[in-house]
């Protein structure tokens, strides 16, 4: 069984149903609920998941998404986008049983952009980062269960996007002076933290991040099913967390193709590196089709239109390509 092609999430433009059907009819087996950040401020993938909190809040501020004491425009903009998003998907999922894919920004990398009242990052605030986390994962519960009921019969796969999640480990994350950056988070409490929010889901969750150093071992022990991440940012370094990881049967979303417009190589020399790191681990090719799921690189929301097209359709090439010859 092939595990096929998927996207990551966003998309150019901002038409909900053109999306729905790009989404739909690119990944007839794998489809996703697209993200259209263009649309501005509650699209973009932060005020998309604060529109899922419970009982807490946020507006824009020119510094980004600060905490409020009650829901104001911005989050009802982000909560309406959402369900025109969810409407249109309905319409191009009629019928459809299979995997789908759903997309929500994780407690560490929310932490790290929402300010509290004084501008500092919630991440400084480790009670503030518990609530942030209980109010995520009732949202996502909610959020969740409105998707099956709109769009039964699937077997719905929680992606949550988390690119600041080794700056957060590593104590990367800039102050709002610019001048000092946050005390890293104890590893133990931010693999905690995931492990709980991935009990909301009881079917697979991923989680998804195109920055260098994914912490693969971290995520694994958390409970991941999969890791989505930019293939191109590998290095042997992580090398035995991913075979470990494999061997554990985490699924790997390896983002081989470009997110922005470019030349498109042959659908089989996209997923070159795939294979060469397979014989480098010593891992059996016959377990590559399951094992691995091709997207692109991160989302596609820098990418023109006719290129997103492009791009799907070339996953969807290049994953049968590696189920076809996997050596």
């Amino acid at each position: 069984m092939s595990a096929g092609a998927t996207g990551v999430g966003s998309l150019p433009g901002g038409d909900a149903r053109e999306a729905a059907k790009t989404a739909t009819g690119s990944f007839e087996d794998f489809p996703y609920l697209p993200e259209l950040p263009a649309r501005g401020p509650g699209a973009d993938m932060i005020g998309r998941s604060i529109g899922l909190l419970v009982d807490m809040y946020a507006h824009v501020e020119p510094s980004g998404w600060r905490i409020s004491d009650r829901p104001g425009r911005d989050t009802r903009r982000a909560r309406s986008w959402l369900g025109e998003d969810l409407d249109a998907l309905e319409e191009f999922t009629q019928g459809y049983t299979g995997r789908l894919k759903v997309q929500a920004v994780g407690p560490w990398t929310l932490a790290a952009a929402l300010e509290l009242h004084g501008g500092e990052a919630m991440l400084q605030d480790a009670g503030a980062c518990r609530d942030l986390a209980g109010s995520l994962a009732e949202g996502l519960r909610e959020h969740l269960a409105d998707v099956r009921k709109r769009i039964p019969g699937t077997d719905v796969v929680l992606q949550l996007d988390e690119p600041s999640l080794t700056a957060v480990l590593l104590g990367r994350v800039r102050s709002a002076s610019g001048y000092r950056t946050y005390r890293a988070v104890d590893r133990q409490v931010v693999e905690g933290t995931l492990r709980d929010l991935f009990a909301v889901h009881d079917g697979e969750v991923i989680v998804h991040s195109c920055a260098p150093e994914v912490p693969f071992g971290l995520l694994r022990r958390a409970g991941a099913a999969g890791v989505s991440f930019d293939f191109s940012l590998l290095t042997e370094r992580e090398d035995d967390a991913i075979g470990e990881a494999v061997e554990g049967g985490t699924k790997l979303f390896a983002g081989v193709v470009p997110g922005t417009d470019g030349p498109l190589s042959d659908p089989g020399g996209s997923v070159m590196g795939v294979r060469k790191l397979w014989r480098r681990l010593g891992l059996a090719p016959g377990t590559l089709a399951e094992s691995v799921v091709v997207t692109p690189a991160c989302g596609l929301a820098g990418a023109s239109p006719a290129y997103a097209r492009a791009v799907q359709a070339h996953c969807v090439r290049a994953a049968r390509s590696l189920a076809d010859n996997p050596e």
